[in-house]
Protein backbone atom coordinates (compact mmCIF):
# COMPACT_ATOMS: atom_id res chain seq x y z
CA UNK A 1 0.00 0.00 0.00
CA UNK A 2 3.09 2.24 0.97
CA UNK A 3 4.67 2.27 -2.59
CA UNK A 4 1.21 3.53 -4.11
CA UNK A 5 0.57 6.03 -1.54
CA UNK A 6 3.92 7.52 -0.97
CA UNK A 7 4.45 8.32 -4.98
CA UNK A 8 0.73 10.51 -5.00
CA UNK A 9 1.01 11.51 -1.69
CA UNK A 10 4.28 13.30 -2.86
CA UNK A 11 3.24 14.20 -6.27
CA UNK A 12 0.17 16.00 -4.70
CA UNK A 13 2.41 17.91 -2.50
CA UNK A 14 4.97 19.22 -5.01
CA UNK A 15 4.28 17.70 -8.33
CA UNK A 16 7.64 16.44 -8.89
CA UNK A 17 9.31 13.02 -9.62
CA UNK A 18 12.32 14.00 -8.72
CA UNK A 19 10.81 14.43 -5.05
CA UNK A 20 9.31 10.70 -5.07
CA UNK A 21 12.66 9.72 -6.22
CA UNK A 22 14.59 11.31 -3.30
CA UNK A 23 11.89 10.04 -0.73
CA UNK A 24 12.49 6.50 -1.65
CA UNK A 25 15.66 6.81 -1.95
CA UNK A 26 15.90 7.84 1.43
CA UNK A 27 14.08 4.58 2.64
CA UNK A 28 16.79 2.65 0.64
CA UNK A 29 19.71 4.34 0.86
CA UNK A 30 19.64 3.37 5.22
CA UNK A 31 18.79 0.03 4.12
CA UNK A 32 21.79 -0.52 1.89
CA UNK A 33 24.32 1.08 4.73
CA UNK A 34 22.35 -1.05 7.31
CA UNK A 35 22.22 -4.58 5.92
CA UNK A 36 25.38 -6.31 6.71
CA UNK A 37 25.02 -5.04 10.29
CA UNK A 38 21.90 -6.47 10.17
CA UNK A 39 22.90 -10.03 8.69
CA UNK A 40 25.68 -10.25 11.72
CA UNK A 41 23.02 -9.31 14.44
CA UNK A 42 20.01 -11.34 12.93
CA UNK A 43 22.76 -14.52 13.55
CA UNK A 44 23.54 -13.39 17.27
CA UNK A 45 20.40 -12.87 18.53
CA UNK A 46 17.12 -14.76 18.72
CA UNK A 47 15.60 -13.76 15.02
CA UNK A 48 12.14 -13.65 15.94
CA UNK A 49 12.88 -10.91 18.54
CA UNK A 50 14.66 -8.88 15.71
CA UNK A 51 11.76 -9.00 13.67
CA UNK A 52 9.12 -7.91 16.52
CA UNK A 53 11.06 -5.16 17.23
CA UNK A 54 12.09 -3.90 13.56
CA UNK A 55 8.11 -4.04 12.99
CA UNK A 56 7.05 -1.71 15.56
CA UNK A 57 9.46 0.93 14.17
CA UNK A 58 8.19 0.39 10.95
CA UNK A 59 4.84 0.71 12.01
CA UNK A 60 5.39 3.38 14.32
CA UNK A 61 7.52 5.73 11.05
CA UNK A 62 4.36 4.92 8.78
CA UNK A 63 1.69 6.35 11.60
CA UNK A 64 3.92 9.21 11.63
CA UNK A 65 4.23 10.11 8.44
CA UNK A 66 0.32 9.58 8.19
CA UNK A 67 -0.26 11.94 11.00
CA UNK A 68 1.72 14.71 9.17
CA UNK A 69 -0.08 14.00 5.87
CA UNK A 70 -3.67 13.71 7.49
CA UNK A 71 -3.09 17.10 9.58
CA UNK A 72 -1.74 18.33 6.41
CA UNK A 73 2.00 19.44 7.80
CA UNK A 74 4.08 17.52 6.17
CA UNK A 75 6.89 18.61 4.54
CA UNK A 76 9.10 16.20 1.92
CA UNK A 77 12.04 16.55 4.49
CA UNK A 78 9.96 15.00 6.95
CA UNK A 79 9.01 12.19 4.82
CA UNK A 80 12.19 11.47 3.60
CA UNK A 81 13.04 11.47 7.43
CA UNK A 82 10.39 8.84 8.39
CA UNK A 83 11.25 6.80 5.23
CA UNK A 84 15.00 6.72 6.50
CA UNK A 85 13.98 5.16 9.64
CA UNK A 86 11.74 2.67 7.84
CA UNK A 87 14.70 1.83 5.54
CA UNK A 88 16.90 1.47 8.70
CA UNK A 89 14.38 -0.97 10.47
CA UNK A 90 14.23 -2.84 7.15
CA UNK A 91 18.17 -3.75 7.48
CA UNK A 92 17.43 -5.84 10.26
CA UNK A 93 14.59 -6.80 9.83
CA UNK A 94 15.24 -8.72 6.20
CA UNK A 95 18.13 -10.97 7.00
CA UNK A 96 16.30 -12.41 9.70
CA UNK A 97 13.55 -13.02 8.17
CA UNK A 98 14.96 -14.86 5.19
CA UNK A 99 16.99 -17.42 7.89
CA UNK A 100 13.49 -18.25 9.66
CA UNK A 101 12.53 -20.44 6.69
CA UNK A 102 15.10 -23.19 7.28
CA UNK A 103 15.14 -22.84 10.41
CA UNK A 104 11.36 -23.94 10.97
CA UNK A 105 10.60 -26.87 7.77
CA UNK A 106 13.34 -29.44 6.70
CA UNK A 107 15.14 -29.30 3.56
CA UNK A 108 13.22 -31.15 1.33
CA UNK A 109 9.99 -28.88 2.05
CA UNK A 110 11.99 -25.57 1.58
CA UNK A 111 10.58 -25.34 -2.00
CA UNK A 112 7.20 -25.57 -1.37
CA UNK A 113 7.50 -23.54 1.89
CA UNK A 114 8.94 -20.60 0.19
CA UNK A 115 6.26 -20.74 -2.41
CA UNK A 116 3.44 -20.78 0.26
CA UNK A 117 5.35 -18.17 2.16
CA UNK A 118 5.30 -15.77 -1.30
CA UNK A 119 1.71 -16.56 -2.07
CA UNK A 120 0.36 -15.03 1.43
CA UNK A 121 3.15 -12.61 0.91
CA UNK A 122 1.68 -11.78 -2.73
CA UNK A 123 -1.52 -12.59 -2.24
CA UNK A 124 -2.14 -9.71 0.51
CA UNK A 125 -0.55 -7.53 -2.03
CA UNK A 126 -3.25 -8.28 -4.71
CA UNK A 127 -5.79 -6.51 -2.11
CA UNK A 128 -3.52 -4.05 -1.01
CA UNK A 129 -2.19 -2.32 -4.17
CA UNK A 130 -5.92 -2.27 -5.50
CA UNK A 131 -7.02 -0.90 -2.02
CA UNK A 132 -4.28 1.77 -2.17
CA UNK A 133 -5.27 2.89 -5.46
CA UNK A 134 -8.96 3.20 -4.86
CA UNK A 135 -8.47 4.94 -1.24
CA UNK A 136 -5.96 7.45 -2.47
CA UNK A 137 -8.10 8.29 -5.46
CA UNK A 138 -11.06 8.67 -2.87
CA UNK A 139 -9.96 9.72 0.22
CA UNK A 140 -5.90 10.75 -0.35
CA UNK A 141 -2.75 8.81 0.48
CA UNK A 142 -2.96 9.59 4.26
CA UNK A 143 -5.19 7.18 5.26
CA UNK A 144 -3.83 4.02 3.22
CA UNK A 145 -0.25 4.77 5.18
CA UNK A 146 -1.84 5.00 8.28
CA UNK A 147 -3.15 1.73 7.71
CA UNK A 148 0.15 0.07 6.46
CA UNK A 149 1.52 1.16 9.44
CA UNK A 150 -1.19 -0.29 11.91
CA UNK A 151 -0.17 -3.96 9.72
CA UNK A 152 3.36 -3.68 11.07
CA UNK A 153 1.98 -3.52 14.91
CA UNK A 154 -0.55 -6.81 14.09
CA UNK A 155 2.80 -8.38 11.98
CA UNK A 156 5.11 -7.79 15.43
CA UNK A 157 1.63 -9.58 17.36
CA UNK A 158 1.72 -12.68 15.43
CA UNK A 159 5.42 -12.67 15.17
CA UNK A 160 5.39 -12.91 18.91
CA UNK A 161 2.76 -15.68 19.29
CA UNK A 162 5.33 -18.24 17.15
CA UNK A 163 6.91 -20.82 19.06
CA UNK A 164 10.87 -20.11 19.26
CA UNK A 165 12.83 -21.18 16.36
CA UNK A 166 14.98 -23.82 15.96
CA UNK A 167 18.10 -22.15 16.21
CA UNK A 168 21.66 -23.35 16.95
CA UNK A 169 24.23 -20.25 17.50
CA UNK A 170 28.32 -20.71 17.90
CA UNK A 171 29.86 -18.42 20.54
CA UNK A 172 30.13 -14.89 19.61
CA UNK A 173 32.98 -13.73 17.79
CA UNK A 174 33.94 -9.96 16.86
CA UNK A 175 31.32 -7.83 14.78
CA UNK A 176 34.21 -7.71 12.18
CA UNK A 177 35.08 -11.23 11.74
CA UNK A 178 31.57 -12.33 11.60
CA UNK A 179 30.95 -9.99 9.05
CA UNK A 180 34.38 -11.52 7.40
CA UNK A 181 33.23 -15.11 7.90
CA UNK A 182 29.86 -13.98 5.53
CA UNK A 183 31.39 -12.25 3.07
CA UNK A 184 33.84 -15.50 2.62
CA UNK A 185 31.18 -17.73 2.07
CA UNK A 186 29.78 -15.00 -0.49
CA UNK A 187 32.57 -14.81 -2.59
CA UNK A 188 33.38 -18.20 -2.57
CA UNK A 189 30.41 -18.87 -4.68
CA UNK A 190 30.05 -17.64 -8.23
CA UNK A 191 26.65 -18.33 -8.43
CA UNK A 192 25.83 -16.54 -6.08
CA UNK A 193 28.05 -13.03 -6.86
CA UNK A 194 27.11 -13.14 -9.96
CA UNK A 195 23.84 -12.80 -9.35
CA UNK A 196 23.66 -10.61 -7.20
CA UNK A 197 25.72 -8.17 -9.08
CA UNK A 198 23.22 -8.79 -12.33
CA UNK A 199 20.13 -7.57 -9.56
CA UNK A 200 22.08 -4.43 -8.81
CA UNK A 201 21.16 -3.43 -11.85
CA UNK A 202 17.86 -5.14 -12.51
CA UNK A 203 16.33 -3.81 -9.33
CA UNK A 204 18.08 -0.61 -9.57
CA UNK A 205 16.30 0.36 -13.06
CA UNK A 206 13.21 -1.80 -12.38
CA UNK A 207 12.74 -0.14 -9.15
CA UNK A 208 13.19 3.60 -10.63
CA UNK A 209 11.70 3.43 -13.47
CA UNK A 210 8.46 1.14 -12.37
CA UNK A 211 8.08 3.75 -8.38
CA UNK A 212 8.69 7.06 -9.68
CA UNK A 213 8.04 7.37 -13.52
CA UNK A 214 5.19 4.86 -13.32
CA UNK A 215 3.33 6.79 -11.14
CA UNK A 216 4.15 10.01 -12.66
CA UNK A 217 2.88 8.36 -15.77
CA UNK A 218 -0.72 7.45 -14.79
CA UNK A 219 -1.08 10.46 -12.99
CA UNK A 220 -0.64 12.33 -16.17
CA UNK A 221 -2.00 9.98 -18.93
CA UNK A 222 -3.47 6.51 -17.98
CA UNK A 223 -6.21 8.12 -15.07
CA UNK A 224 -4.50 8.41 -12.08
CA UNK A 225 -3.87 6.00 -8.58
CA UNK A 226 -6.32 3.46 -9.49
CA UNK A 227 -5.22 2.98 -12.14
CA UNK A 228 -1.94 2.52 -11.59
CA UNK A 229 -2.95 0.37 -8.10
CA UNK A 230 -4.86 -1.82 -11.12
CA UNK A 231 -1.78 -2.27 -12.67
CA UNK A 232 0.28 -3.17 -10.23
CA UNK A 233 -2.57 -5.37 -8.59
CA UNK A 234 -2.48 -7.39 -11.58
CA UNK A 235 1.57 -7.73 -11.32
CA UNK A 236 0.72 -9.36 -7.73
CA UNK A 237 -1.54 -11.68 -9.63
CA UNK A 238 0.98 -12.82 -11.68
CA UNK A 239 3.23 -13.83 -8.34
CA UNK A 240 0.42 -15.35 -7.35
CA UNK A 241 -0.53 -17.27 -10.14
CA UNK A 242 3.11 -19.08 -10.52
CA UNK A 243 3.35 -19.20 -7.04
CA UNK A 244 1.21 -21.97 -7.31
CA UNK A 245 3.13 -23.13 -9.73
CA UNK A 246 5.70 -23.88 -7.92
CA UNK A 247 4.66 -25.43 -5.13
CA UNK A 248 4.81 -28.31 -7.11
CA UNK A 249 7.15 -28.28 -9.99
CA UNK A 250 10.54 -29.97 -9.84
CA UNK A 251 12.80 -29.08 -11.77
CA UNK A 252 16.91 -30.42 -11.81
CA UNK A 253 18.14 -26.93 -12.96
CA UNK A 254 16.10 -24.56 -10.63
CA UNK A 255 18.09 -21.52 -10.97
CA UNK A 256 18.52 -21.95 -14.46
CA UNK A 257 15.21 -21.92 -14.41
CA UNK A 258 14.88 -18.87 -12.55
CA UNK A 259 17.24 -17.08 -14.10
CA UNK A 260 16.04 -17.17 -17.65
CA UNK A 261 12.54 -16.05 -15.72
CA UNK A 262 13.89 -12.48 -15.23
CA UNK A 263 14.09 -11.48 -18.91
CA UNK A 264 10.05 -10.75 -18.57
CA UNK A 265 10.75 -8.51 -16.19
CA UNK A 266 11.13 -5.66 -19.09
CA UNK A 267 8.10 -5.88 -20.65
CA UNK A 268 6.36 -3.75 -18.04
CA UNK A 269 8.91 -0.83 -18.70
CA UNK A 270 8.23 -1.31 -22.67
CA UNK A 271 5.07 -1.13 -22.42
CA UNK A 272 5.00 1.76 -19.86
CA UNK A 273 7.26 3.69 -22.26
CA UNK A 274 4.48 4.82 -25.36
CA UNK A 275 2.80 4.50 -23.17
CA UNK A 276 0.51 1.46 -24.15
CA UNK A 277 -3.20 1.25 -23.32
CA UNK A 278 -3.46 0.04 -19.11
CA UNK A 279 -5.03 -3.34 -20.03
CA UNK A 280 -1.74 -3.78 -22.24
CA UNK A 281 0.34 -2.56 -19.33
CA UNK A 282 -1.48 -4.84 -16.53
CA UNK A 283 -1.12 -7.89 -19.08
CA UNK A 284 2.84 -6.88 -19.31
CA UNK A 285 2.94 -6.31 -15.46
CA UNK A 286 1.10 -9.97 -15.14
CA UNK A 287 3.82 -11.62 -17.00
CA UNK A 288 6.92 -9.52 -15.56
CA UNK A 289 5.18 -10.39 -12.08
CA UNK A 290 4.76 -14.34 -13.08
CA UNK A 291 8.34 -14.81 -14.08
CA UNK A 292 9.44 -13.32 -11.52
CA UNK A 293 8.00 -14.86 -9.21
CA UNK A 294 9.65 -18.67 -10.74
CA UNK A 295 12.98 -16.79 -9.66
CA UNK A 296 12.34 -15.62 -6.29
CA UNK A 297 11.48 -19.04 -5.67
CA UNK A 298 14.33 -20.84 -7.14
CA UNK A 299 16.53 -18.39 -5.76
CA UNK A 300 15.58 -18.36 -1.81
CA UNK A 301 15.16 -22.57 -1.96
CA UNK A 302 18.72 -22.68 -3.24
CA UNK A 303 20.54 -19.72 -1.20
CA UNK A 304 18.76 -22.03 2.01
CA UNK A 305 19.96 -25.24 0.71
CA UNK A 306 23.25 -24.23 -0.48
CA UNK A 307 24.45 -22.17 2.59
CA UNK A 308 25.17 -23.47 6.04
CA UNK A 309 22.66 -22.44 8.49
CA UNK A 310 24.47 -20.19 10.99
CA UNK A 311 25.99 -17.86 7.78
CA UNK A 312 22.83 -17.74 6.46
CA UNK A 313 21.51 -14.18 7.84
CA UNK A 314 24.86 -12.83 7.31
CA UNK A 315 25.55 -14.22 3.48
CA UNK A 316 21.73 -13.08 3.10
CA UNK A 317 23.01 -9.55 3.92
CA UNK A 318 25.55 -9.73 1.75
CA UNK A 319 22.86 -10.94 -0.84
CA UNK A 320 20.50 -8.11 0.24
CA UNK A 321 22.94 -5.18 0.07
CA UNK A 322 24.34 -6.28 -3.02
CA UNK A 323 21.01 -6.24 -4.61
CA UNK A 324 19.85 -2.60 -3.24
CA UNK A 325 23.09 -1.12 -3.45
CA UNK A 326 22.23 1.18 -6.91
CA UNK A 327 18.52 1.28 -5.85
CA UNK A 328 18.84 4.74 -3.80
CA UNK A 329 20.58 6.19 -6.98
CA UNK A 330 18.43 5.03 -9.16
CA UNK A 331 15.36 6.30 -7.33
CA UNK A 332 17.43 9.94 -7.41
CA UNK A 333 18.24 9.89 -10.86
CA UNK A 334 15.33 9.08 -12.08
CA UNK A 335 13.53 11.96 -12.23
CA UNK A 336 16.19 14.44 -13.88
CA UNK A 337 16.92 11.70 -16.37
CA UNK A 338 13.58 11.22 -17.73
CA UNK A 339 13.51 15.13 -17.91
CA UNK A 340 16.78 15.37 -19.41
CA UNK A 341 16.05 12.65 -22.30
CA UNK A 342 12.51 11.68 -21.80
CA UNK A 343 10.70 9.17 -20.18
CA UNK A 344 10.41 6.93 -22.73
CA UNK A 345 14.10 6.92 -23.17
CA UNK A 346 14.70 6.26 -19.72
CA UNK A 347 11.93 3.31 -19.93
CA UNK A 348 13.48 1.67 -23.17
CA UNK A 349 17.05 1.90 -21.52
CA UNK A 350 16.36 0.23 -18.21
CA UNK A 351 14.54 -2.46 -20.23
CA UNK A 352 17.93 -3.13 -22.12
CA UNK A 353 19.94 -2.89 -18.94
CA UNK A 354 17.41 -5.73 -17.61
CA UNK A 355 18.06 -7.82 -20.67
CA UNK A 356 21.72 -7.19 -20.51
CA UNK A 357 22.73 -7.85 -17.43
CA UNK A 358 20.60 -11.27 -17.23
CA UNK A 359 22.60 -12.22 -20.44
CA UNK A 360 25.76 -12.02 -19.54
CA UNK A 361 24.87 -13.88 -15.58
CA UNK A 362 24.14 -16.65 -17.85
CA UNK A 363 27.99 -17.03 -18.98
CA UNK A 364 28.39 -18.04 -15.77
CA UNK A 365 28.38 -22.39 -15.69
CA UNK A 366 27.34 -22.61 -11.95
CA UNK A 367 24.61 -20.58 -12.58
CA UNK A 368 23.59 -22.71 -15.73
CA UNK A 369 24.46 -26.00 -14.09
CA UNK A 370 23.68 -25.74 -10.02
Amino acid sequence: MALVATAFAILDLTGSKSDVGYVLAAQQGPRAIFLLLGGVWADRLPRQRVMVLTNMVSGTSQCTSATFLLTHHAQIWMLAALAACNGTSAAFFTPAAQASIPATVPEHLLQPANAMFRLFQNGTTIFATAAAGILVASAGPGYAILIDGLTFYAGSVFLGALRPLVDHREPRTSVLRELREGWDAFRSRTWLWAIVIQFSFVNAVQSGSMNVLGPAIAKARLGGAAVWGAILTAQAVGFVACGFLMLRLKVRRLLFLGTLCVFPMALPLLALAPPLPAVAIGACAFAGGASLEVFGVAWYTVLQREIPRRLLSRVSAWDEFGSVIFIPIALGVAGPVSNAIGARATLVGSAAVIVTATALVLLAADARRL
